[in-house]
């Protein structure tokens, strides 16, 4: 049985190209306690204030990440993905030092499927899933678009004018729409949890949820 990892485990993360260096400052900024590796002196210099940890070495190398304790962590990203072999060599060493849970960044979904196979538990693909989001955002009233499994997503949007100046209950958002009002804010006010009483105003921001394909339904609601 594989122990529960702590909520606060520090992480190690090697590469620090944008999508390396963008993981590593937001959990330093969570509180979070980070190794960063890169080969790159001049990266290694630069966050060596801003995180935790910054060490110089080739992640490629076995033994190197032995040196810097690797194996005593318990959640490691390999942020390399230009690389397609670089980034497998990673994974395949993070693997051999029995780190539990392996975040890989894949540029293709042929370099995921191989980070898979040799052991990665979680795949991203960071160019892809931001167009995806960024297509949402542009198409319509979209403000913020979260996707999950099963094409489920949670949307920050303005309210299309069909619910707006009626409880929730009175609009029928759930029976005609399909989707959920979860939460509403209303200007210089904090987000509240909806209620079937709650009476959504031109002004407000909504957080919906539901199926991807029925949330852009109503968001094609408009104006």
């Amino acid at each position: 049985m594989v122990d529960r990892i702590k909520h606060d485990a520090p992480v190690l993360i090697v590469g620090l190209g944008r999508f390396g260096a963008a993981t590593a400052g937001q959990l330093d900024r969570l509180g979070r306690e980070v190794l960063v590796v890169d080969t790159s002196e001049a990266l290694v210099s630069k966050w060596s204030e801003r995180v935790t940890h910054a060490v110089q070495a080739d992640g490629r190398s076995l033994e190197a990440l032995q040196q810097i304790g690797a194996q005593d962590f318990s959640i490691a990203v390999c942020a390399v993905g230009s690389s397609v072999e670089a980034s497998v060599l990673i994974v395949a060493n993070l693997v051999d030092l029995k780190i539990q849970q392996i975040w890989a960044k894949a540029i293709s979904k042929s370099h995921g499927k191989i980070l898979e196979r040799i052991g990665a538990n979680h795949v991203i693909y960071p160019e892809a899933e931001a167009g995806e989001r960024v297509a949402h955002l542009v198409s319509g009233r979209m403000l913020d678009f979260i996707e999950f499994d099963d094409d489920f997503a949670l949307v920050k949007m303005y309210p299309p004018k069909p619910i707006r100046g009626l409880a929730l209950v009175d609009s029928g958002v759930r029976r005609n729409y399909n989707v959920t009002v979860v939460g509403v804010k209303s200007p210089g006010k904090p987000f509240t949890y909806a209620t079937p009483e709650t009476v959504v105003s031109n002004h407000d921001l909504i957080i919906v949820s539901g199926a991807e394909a029925d949330i852009e339904r109503f968001a094609a609601l408009g104006s």
